[in-house]
């Protein structure tokens, strides 16, 4: 019976520093200890061993990562990183790239370690983020279908831009399973063609409530996302990696709809403005009556018919007899042509379309141009489009 071929000392080590490094378990490791025989190379490499009352482990940070923080020995910390095997000396070793002081708490101490990664790697820079669309007409929203932020979000939509098409993506947006889902609901909106802007929203909660926006896959996922995110995540003071990343955000759910959209009431005031200045401009135009075209003449008497003394004589003075009655307004006459509601007579005698259209019994022009809305207060005339379809 041969013996077994011997193997190598070299082959062994390399053997084992395979099987540790293939473990996704030993590649993303936290470690809390304390901090021993701490050293650092003329090249900024730090050496140090992380140790607890029955264990100790060789530990390195490279001067690559987080390049001029100290230690001391006796310090108690909490360290990011994997573990490999040193093959010259044949030491297991820990190789860290993040270390924060114990006191911080694990939470936080993630936190910072993500957000100085992706920080590097450009996901905050604010020359990639995107302006949000003015007047999106299909907008996505991820958020959990039971929660109060959507109802917050389909109230402030409903009033401020009606005419959009809402595409909720549901998903869970606290505990374990959040954040994939939450990936995975961004995922599903991502293959929307029509979509304009995206909103990622959920209510206020503790750190661990609002985890699932600090996890690498949601922040990639929203970085990756083809239009603009806003993110409305929490309260005012809450911050994560997801508000960093999105292209707006806003401290509620609220506020986040709010930003998306117009306010379709304002936009409507506005083109009234427009609307009455432009039928103002029109009246001043030469050939339609007053300044600027045909010098406008003295109201008819009041009370007397065309074809009254009164009115005569005042036509027989002013050098306009024989004029049609609505020539002599002193502004476009309302006489309107029987069958043809959407025009009015010029004092030339033609008729174009009128330039103002009100809904009727919403509002009316009052003494010196002001104007009184009837009964409760008026909603947007905006009526087209608008509604909700849920994906998945």
């Amino acid at each position: 019976m041969n013996p077994p071929s011997a193997l190598s000392v070299s082959a062994v080590v390399s053997f084992l520093r395979e099987v540790l490094e293939a473990n996704e378990f030993f590649s993303d490791l936290w470690i809390q200890g304390e901090v021993s025989n701490y050293s650092r190379s003329q090249v900024g490499h730090r050496y140090f061993s992380l140790k607890d009352a029955n264990a100790a482990l060789r530990t390195v940070l490279f001067r690559d990562n987080m390049s001029g923080f100290q230690l001391k020995d006796g310090e108690r910390v909490i360290a990011h990183g994997r573990i490999t095997i040193y093959p010259q000396r044949g030491e297991l070793q820990f190789v860290a790239d993040f270390v924060r002081p114990e006191g911080v708490g694990i939470l936080a101490a993630k936190f910072e370690e993500l957000r100085l990664r992706l920080e590097a790697e450009g996901l905050f820079d604010p020359a990639r983020k995107r302006p949000l669309p003015r007047f999106p007409r299909t907008i996505g929203l991820v958020t959990s279908p039971t929660g109060a932020a959507l109802q917050d979000i389909r109230n402030v939509l409903a009033r401020r831009w009606p005419l959009a098409t809402i595409l909720l993506s549901p998903a869970l947006v606290q505990g374990e399973q959040a954040a994939g889902q939450v990936t995975a609901a961004l995922k599903r909106l991502a293959k929307e063609p029509a979509l304009d802007l995206a909103i990622v929203a959920r209510g206020g909660g503790s750190a661990e409530d609002l985890s699932a926006f600090n996890d690498e896959r949601v922040a990639r996922a929203i970085y990756g996302f083809p239009v603009p995110v806003v993110l409305g995540v929490g309260h005012e003071t809450d911050v994560t990696i997801a508000d960093l990343v999105a292209d707006l955000r806003a401290p509620t759910p609220s506020a986040a709809a709010e930003r998306a959209v117009p306010d379709a009431a304002q936009m409507e005031q506005a083109l009234r403005s427009i609307d009455r200045q432009m039928a103002s401009a029109a009246r001043g135009a030469p050939g339609a009556g007053g300044p600027g075209g045909i010098p406008a003449p003295a109201h008819p008497i009041r009370g007397a018919g065309p074809s009254g003394p009164g009115n005569q004589r005042a036509l027989a003075g002013s050098g306009h007899a024989g004029r049609p009655r609505a020539a002599l307004c002193r502004r476009p006459c309302a006489l309107r042509e029987r069958g043809r509601p959407d025009r009015f007579a010029e004092p030339d005698g033609h008729a174009r379309p009128r330039l103002r259209h009100r809904p009727e019994g919403t509002v009316r022009e009052e003494a010196g141009g002001q104007q009184r809305a009837q009964g409760e207060a008026r909603r947007p005339a905006f009526r087209i489009g608008g509604g909700w379809r849920i994906l998945g």
